[in-house]
Formats: C-alpha cells, sequence, structure tokens
C-alpha cells in the first residue's frame, strides 16, 4: 500500500491519449507524469511518501462512506465521499488536448456541507525536485527546470512546509473548479480552461469513440471498458500504445521484480491489432501499425522489442534512490534494459501483425513489403541463435521453445503476406518455405518432452511456460493435436494456481536469473480460457474467463498480475496486455475472433 493506504486495485485511471494519472478512493492523485506517459512524474507519491508528490483533498470530518465510478463509457472519474454533515462529489477528468495537459477536478456539493483541506504538493523529476511557487498569470505557477505547472481556482490557497494548502466548505449546489495545466517554463503558462466546457467536450470526445465499438459479446461492458483503457494507453500522436502507466509496481511485494512499462512493446502488435480490428476500430489499428513501422524502420538487425511512444530507441535502465519504492518494493527503475535484449519472437508477432491488417484492408506499399522481406531474410540466419525469451529474462540465453515457434510464425506470415499481396520473389518463397518447415521439424522434435507429454520451456528441458499456449492460437499445430492437448494439461497440473496460470516457475532452474516468485499473470490465464474453448472445453473456458473478470477492480481495470492469496493485484497498471487479452478472449469465445495465424 502507499502512503495513504491504497493498493494497486484502489487507483482509477484517467488519460487524455498522451499521458494519464492515478487517482486513489479517496480523490488522491498520487500519480501523473506531465507532459508525456514516460517524462517525469510530479506526482510520485505511488512509488514513495506523500512528501514525493501527490494532489488530495480530504473532508475535516471522517469519511463515512465512499463511492466511484466513471461516467459512461468515459474516462471520467466521480467519487463521492460522505461524512456526517454532508456528501461531496469530485469530478476528476484530463481533456484530450494538444501541447499543454491539464488535470480538471471539479468539486460539487450533493447534500448538506462539508468543510475540505486540500493538499497540493508538486515534486518534479519523480518526486525529488522542489519547485519555486508563486502567484502568477492569474494562478499560483510552480517552476523548476523545464517544468512548469500552474493552479487556477476561485478557492484561495497559501503555502505551508512546503506544500500548497486550502480550506473551504462546500454546500450543497456548490460547484468549484480546479485547474492544473503543465507548460514549458521558458513559456508563458495557456489560456485559462473553462472547467464545465472542458467537461462536456470530453465527456463528448469519450462517448463518441466508445459509440464505434461494435462486437457483440456476453460481455460487452467489460470490453468496452478494456477498449477506453486502450485508448487511454495510446499517445494519440503517434499511434503508439505503452505498456502500462507506471513503473516499478511490483510483481512480488517487496521484491526486485519491477520494471518501467511505460514504452511500447512489438510483443503486443498483433493481439493489438486483433483487438482493435474486430472491434470496430480500424484507425487506432491501423495508427498502430504505422506506428510500428516507423519505429522498426532501418537495418532489421537493429530491430528492439520495445521503443519509446514516438520511436526512441534508447530507454536507458536506471535506479531512483530517493523513491522507497511501493510497499518497500526496490528498487525503483526508470527505463528499461530489456530493450537492448535479442529476442526472437517478436519477428513472429511483427509479421503476423502485417498480415492480419493486409488482410483487414490496411494496404501494404512497396516500402512496407520492404521492409518485411528484409526482416523476413535477416531472421533466416538468426532464428537459430539463443535469446533471452518472451519473458525478457535476465539470466543466460537460451533456445526458448516459444521463440522458435514465434520464429516459424514469422516466416509463416511473410508467406501468406506475399501470396496475398502478389508481392514477392519466387526464390524467395520458396526458401522461405523450406525454412518454415526446418523450425517446425526442430520445435516438434526439440521442443516436446514425450515423457510429459508436453512442450516445454526451452530445448531439452522439463519445465514448463504458460507462452506455449500459444501453439494452437497462432496456428502451429491444430487444437486436436495429442501433443497440444497433453501441454494445455500440463499446465493445468504444473502452472495452475487457485485456479490461475502461473508464467512458469521462477524458483526452479533459476531461468530468469532473479530472486524471489511473482503473482500469476493475467494474459496467460485468458490464454488458458481461449485453448480450452478451441479444444472443446467451453464451459470450462466460460468459467475461467469470468473468474478472471472477477479480478478486475470496482472500475473494471486490470494489472499484469494478480495475488490469489492476498487476493490483490499486483505489477504495473492499469496493463495494456491484460486489456487486450480480455477483449480478444471474449471475441474468442463468442467466436468472432479467428488464431492469430488463420
Amino acid at each position: 500500500m502507499t502512503a495513504n493506504g491504497a493498493r494497486i486495485e484502489d487507483y482509477a485511471f484517467l488519460s487524455d491519449t498522451q499521458t494519464g494519472a492515478l487517482v486513489s478512493r479517496e480523490a488522491c492523485v498520487d500519480w501523473l507524469c506531465f507532459p508525456r506517459f514516460d517524462s517525469g512524474a510530479c506526482f510520485a507519491a505511488l512509488l514513495g511518501k506523500r512528501e514525493n508528490g501527490c494532489w488530495r483533498f480530504f473532508p475535516r470530518e471522517k469519511i463515512e462512506k465512499s463511492r466511484r465510478r466513471y461516467r459512461g463509457n468515459t474516462l471520467i472519474l466521480e467519487t463521492e465521499l460522505e461524512t456526517a454533515s454532508g456528501t461531496v462529489r469530485f469530478i476528476d477528468f484530463m481533456p484530450p488536448r494538444g501541447q499543454n495537459p491539464d488535470f480538471i477536478r471539479i468539486v460539487e456539493g450533493l447534500d448538506g456541507e462539508v468543510a475540505l483541506q486540500m493538499e497540493l504538493i508538486i515534486r518534479f523529476d519523480y518526486g525529488q525536485i522542489v519547485p519555486w511557487v508563486r502567484k502568477r498569470h492569474g494562478g499560483l505557477e510552480a517552476i523548476a527546470g523545464p517544468d512548469g505547472l500552474i493552479l487556477r481556482t476561485p478557492i484561495k490557497t497559501h503555502g505551508k512546509d512546503l506544500t500548497t494548502v486550502a480550506e473551504f466548505t462546500i454546500k450543497k449546489g456548490d460547484r468549484v473548479p480546479f485547474v492544473l495545466t503543465w507548460f514549458e517554463s521558458h513559456q508563458e503558462p495557456p489560456k485559462p480552461v473553462a472547467a464545465d466546457h472542458a467537461l462536456r467536450d470530453t465527456e463528448q470526445f469519450w462517448m463518441r469513440w466508445s459509440e464505434q465499438c461494435q462486437p457483440k459479446t456476453l460481455w460487452d461492458d467489460a470490453v468496452k471498458r478494456s477498449l477506453v483503457v486502450l485508448k487511454g494507453l495510446t499517445y494519440a500522436p503517434t499511434g503508439g500504445l505503452v505498456a502500462a502507466l507506471t513503473t516499478s509496481l511490483p510483481e512480488e511485494i517487496g521484491g526486485v521484480r519491477n520494471w518501467d512499462y511505460r514504452y511500447c512493446w512489438l510483443r503486443d502488435a498483433t493481439f493489438t491489432l486483433i483487438a482493435f480490428m474486430n472491434a470496430g476500430y480500424k484507425e487506432e489499428a491501423t495508427q498502430w501499425r504505422e506506428w510500428l513501422l516507423r519505429a522498426i524502420a532501418g537495418s532489421p538487425s537493429q530491430m528492439q522489442i520495445m521503443y519509446g511512444v514516438q520511436g526512441e530507441r534508447r530507454l536507458p535502465e536506471f535506479e531512483v534512490p530517493w523513491l522507497g519504492g511501493y510497499e518497500n518494493s526496490k528498487p525503483v527503475r526508470i527505463g528499461n534494459a530489456a530493450s537492448l535484449q535479442f529476442q526472437i519472437d517478436v519477428y513472429g508477432e511483427v509479421l503476423a501483425a502485417m498480415y492480419r491488417a493486409q488482410v483487414a484492408g490496411i494496404q501494404n506499399g512497396e516500402s512496407d513489403w520492404a521492409l518485411q522481406e528484409g526482416l523476413t531474410k535477416f531472421l533466416e540466419s538468426t532464428w537459430q541463435k539463443p535469446d533471452h525469451g518472451i519473458w525478457e529474462v535476465r539470466g543466460k540465453p537460451r533456445d526458448f521453445t516459444h521463440s522458435k515457434m514465434m520464429a516459424w510464425l514469422a516466416f509463416d506470415q511473410a508467406i501468406k503476406l506475399a501470396e496475398a499481396c502478389n508481392c514477392g520473389v519466387g526464390e524467395d518463397l520458396d526458401r522461405w518455405r523450406k525454412v518454415r518447415d526446418q523450425v517446425h521439424g526442430e520445435v516438434c522434435q526439440r521442443g516436446y518432452n514425450s515423457a510429459k507429454n508436453a512442450f516445454t520451456q526451452y530445448y531439452g528441458g522439463e519445465t514448463l511456460d504458460a507462452s506455449l499456449l500459444i501453439m494452437p492460437l497462432i496456428g502451429f499445430l491444430p487444437a486436436n493435436d495429442r501433443r497440444v492437448i497433453g501441454t494445455i494439461e500440463a499446465i493445468q497440473r504444473e502452472l495452475i494456481q487457485d485456479g490461475f496460470v502461473l508464467r512458469y516457475r521462477p524458483e526452479r532452474k533459476n531461468v530468469d536469473g532473479l530472486p524471489g516468485v511473482e503473482g500469476i499473470f493475467l494474459p496467460c490465464s485468458f490464454w488458458l480460457a481461449d485453448c480450452l474453448h478451441i479444444i472443446g472445453r467451453k464451459k470450462e473456458a466460460r468459467e475461467l474467463f469470468e473468474r478472471l473478470l472477477d479480478l478486475r477492480n470496482d472500475l473494471g481495470l486490470l494489472s499484469e498480475e494478480y495475488d490469489p492469496g492476498a487476493k490483490r493485484l499486483l505489477g504495473n497498471f492499469p496493463q495494456a496486455f491484460s486489456h487486450v487479452s480480455l477483449v480478444n478472449s471474449a471475441l474468442l469465445l463468442s467466436d468472432q475472433h479467428p488464431v492469430i495465424g488463420g
């Protein structure tokens, strides 16, 4: 829990489609990066103490009840706090914008009257830098280095112990705005924003967007909420989708498995395209594909597994010693050294994404095909090398079965793509078909353990890996193949914890090079539901899927992992991969989602 006692699932997610914030049940903003998802946080209490930056309002009296909800299919948060004297509502939102981001709070009196106090603690650069604060331009300005914030409100504020504070009373019918705007410190702050006009425009933006949702599933409310989250995690100027809003939320409370997820992973490409396209969001799918092509443009040998939101390649990892970590989970990391790893599976993801886009009518141009042809030719000489695998292990490279399987997918999709768009040299296609068959044969021979009747985590190993649940979903082997069914059943025997799926057993063989353990991995649990559905165990699939839905918080949000013992979410939040998996599973279980390699 954070300094204010909040668990990960206690937070709400807000976004303006360029950055975002986390707000607790008590209406405290504990995480906010301006102006981009991957910028330095000005509120970092999530990973430290209150003194590392937060913005909170609290009644003088004890809070007797609290309620919250999103307004329809939007990212407008309404939090109601009830005291003995009255009830107050906080309407929090971030208007989709151009250059200057805003965080807007409207405090509304619903019943009686409530005496409130406000504390605004601004600490730039991840909770470290105390700004210079002064009253100018019709508001309260906070300046340090390149960053500036201005708070505009009719409520009188004053400074106390390096904190901006206010005291005021809200009566029934009162409506008081607080507008916090970021600007470059060497520029003048932008003109004031009319809070109610911004609220109307923000609601219209999200309602228009969510109305485009097309799928007809048994779980459309959950699907729509997940799609809104994915839109909120998309960096609008480029179409890049960040993996999560946060950095360093732990996979084990008190542990060291804490990573920065505010970047765009190629691994998410295919699953995200399928989710957007099958839900009726061709524009978002197209923008994501275009981001993908721009990011990987250049030499195939230099393709990375992840990039910044504008396609940046340098994502150096360093630790922030002044932040104590979420529930003392250290270290807090900024950047991600896994960006330098060699991972074969991303070639399969990229080429599958390109093929699925082509099938959906998002046409490839000549330069696009040239890039894809270059990637495939590069993979011809590299697919046999060991790599760090889908889980970005920090141990030694291995011949991970999933990586080799995804190399097969890369060649398979390149062949189908060339045939679909009638582009490609016959000699290349003949050679790629031979390599595809070679990869397939090797995986079946070296990745399969006959004693376990299952494919294993790496060649010659005995341990299992839930990434192999992808096998029937990409068409590597048919769903009714005895080896596929054997692998699914083995994973159910060895990787299930309290009915959900672990990625692997990190305590065995020390494959990932890190101490400690982790929670159950939510995307893998959705993959198991998919597999159970396609092998005909549809009742089990639906039951597992609905248990996974029950893990969402009260606002429909999921993180990366879940601790079934403590019954709490773990890992960075909200997690795009979890929400993508939810959408795709709902579609597949409703027979509206093709297998990836189909």
